[in-house]
């Protein structure tokens, strides 16, 4: 058989045994079970603790459009932001905290139908999806949501600082897209990205994870103990690349945000953890 037929042979083999795993395009980062410190001194939702973690399988990105596509196309899926038409978006000149409900905007145009579609960006984070939605996708895909302290430790890769590589938050550039104008009236000059930025752009953690920190925010299941008071909201982790220096500095390992289950902005999305 010559070389040529046996590469062939075993492309065919390979793609004939990943066609039934739907999570199959997804590549996942091996965390190793132990004791990991988390939270951080003094943290009103994440105070410093130890916790004893088994191991387990996080995606190295955040889901992207490309895999959501291939979700939607399977199941012909709805999401909240397509039936109920508010998903909130964002545009350069509106002030501090101010985002936009657009009717047109869902996970196929994030910016709304006027500013165009995913065409040239399916490697890009889906966004404008819901918790509900993420979770419909983890249904399909045979993966789930990754717990509070599953985000946790994988952003920190083993570090005990607020960021994965240390205190400085001078470094942020290197490993995450975020907003560097002064203000969101105007972009910044040296913006590498105004909006989302493709999967991996950005160096990765220890652990080889890749945009913890920027690009989109990502969904965890859980609620803190003081969220627990409050009905049909869901966690977010990890900043974005709306959130800057001077705003919304959810950009580190600490901090924990709270977003309603059905609520969908332009700058929400998730990454995911293999099923035991």
């Amino acid at each position: 058989m010559s070389a040529k037929i046996i590469t062939v042979f075993a492309a065919l083999l390979l793609l004939f045994s990943c066609s039934g795993r739907k999570n199959a395009g997804i590549a996942f980062a091996e965390i190793p079970a132990g004791y990991y410190c988390l939270g951080q001194y003094m943290h009103y939702e994440n105070p410093l603790r130890i916790v004893k973690a088994n191991a387990y399988s996080i995606s190295t990105t955040e889901i992207t459009n490309r895999q959501f596509s291939a979700f939607v196309t399977a199941t012909h899926y709805i999401t909240d932001a397509e039936k109920a038409k508010n998903a909130m978006t964002f545009h350069v000149g509106l002030d501090e905290f101010e985002w936009v409900e657009d009717t047109t905007a869902n996970w196929r145009f994030p910016f709304g139908k006027k500013n165009g579609g995913i065409e040239q960006k399916m490697e890009h984070p889906v966004t404008c999806i819901s918790f509900t939605d993420a979770n419909a996708y983890c249904s399909w895909a045979e993966v789930r949501l990754p717990s509070l302290d599953e985000w946790e430790i994988a952003s920190r890769a083993g570090s005990t600082a607020i960021y994965f590589w240390g205190a400085d938050p001078g470094r942020i550039d290197e490993f995450a897209n975020i907003w560097k104008g002064k203000n969101h009236m105007a972009a910044g000059e040296n913006e590498d990205h105004l909006y989302t930025s493709p999967a991996a752009s950005y160096k990765p953690n220890a652990f080889e994870l890749y945009d913890v920190y920027g690009n989109v925010f990502e969904f965890c299941s859980g609620l803190t103990e003081n969220a627990k008071q409050y009905k049909n909201i869901a966690s977010s982790r990890g900043g974005s690349w709306w959130c800057s220096k001077r705003s919304c500095n959810f950009f580190n390992s600490a901090d924990i945000g709270h977003v309603n289950i059905h609520a969908s902005f332009s700058n929400q999305g998730f990454r995911v953890v293999k099923r035991n």
